[in-house]
């Protein structure tokens, strides 16, 4: 996976809470450099179609590269929920990019790939992401973490996203189970079977201990983004007294998740 886009991931100021929580901020700057936004399209591209795959998955369509992306594959902006799907994936992928670029966790990517219908969300935790130090000999101090993402990349009034991340992130103590489970069928799938392994250590914490935390995320453009409201954000409610807070913004990021959709349809 390229990271040559991280560059654009810029730390900000912590917001404190009125109840005395820390909220870490990231900025996405992009700037215009053409190469890293082809290698950051070819990078979200792979999410939901490996490259060395396309050819023979549109053969039977008869569609040229770029119009199996983007009529088959990619969710649709202009359909239904097409645009909050495509949003909420990019929001995703970002956080994937955060916690195995910045936070330096293992994180599989295969939750967008093999989608049924391209305008629906898939099912079950957002992000997992996953430190061991050996999957054979289970360590107390093996890490999972769990990620729950809500964006608005729109630019509309702001709404307390981070507030609802929170309170949905409440519902991943019950779906980890099966949430671990598909991204072990997922990896099986693509024959990863040594990474499948490392999920696998995960799926018994009664015999096999670790340290499991949780994370809200919101994603925002710089309209959407409200200061004030997240320092209303409460987490008395959550099973996780420690749950981590993250927020990432960037200037009309809808424009620009479009934008990077078209970009990597073009391949």
């Amino acid at each position: 996976m390229s990271s040559s886009h991280m560059k654009y991931f810029q730390k900000q100021s912590d917001i404190i809470t009125n109840s005395g929580q820390k909220i870490t901020v990231y900025e996405l700057n992009v700037e215009v450099d053409v190469d890293t936004l082809k290698e950051w399209a070819k990078h979200l591209r792979e999410h939901y179609c490996l490259d060395d795959e396309i050819d023979f998955l549109r053969s039977g369509t008869e569609l040229s590269r770029e119009n199996y992306l983007s009529q088959i594959i990619f969710p649709d902006p202009k359909k239904g929920m097409g645009a909050a799907v495509m949003s909420g994936d990019f929001a995703e992928i970002l956080v994937h990019d955060y916690i195995e670029f910045i936070e330096q966790y293992y994180t599989t990517r295969t939750r967008y790939s093999r989608k049924v219908n391209r305008n629906s969300s898939t099912m079950g935790s957002d992000v997992l992401g996953y430190k061991c130090l050996n999957v054979t000999k289970p360590n107390n101090n093996d890490e999972l973490k769990v990620l729950e993402v809500k964006a608005q990349s729109s630019e509309t009034k702001p709404e307390n996203k981070l507030q609802t991340a929170v309170n949905d992130s409440a519902k991943d103590v019950a779906r980890l189970a099966e949430s671990l489970n598909a991204e072990v069928q997922r990896l099986v799938d693509r024959n990863k079977h040594d990474d499948a392994k490392i999920i696998q250590r995960f799926q018994n914490k009664t015999d096999r201990p670790y340290k499991l935390s949780f994370s809200a995320v919101a994603v925002h453009s710089k309209t959407s983004f409200s200061e004030d409201l997240l320092k209303e954000v409460d987490i008395s409610n959550h099973p996780d007294s420690n749950i981590n807070l993250l927020v990432i913004r960037s200037d009309k990021l809808m424009e620009f998740v479009k934008e990077m959709y078209v970009r990597a349809s073009k391949c």
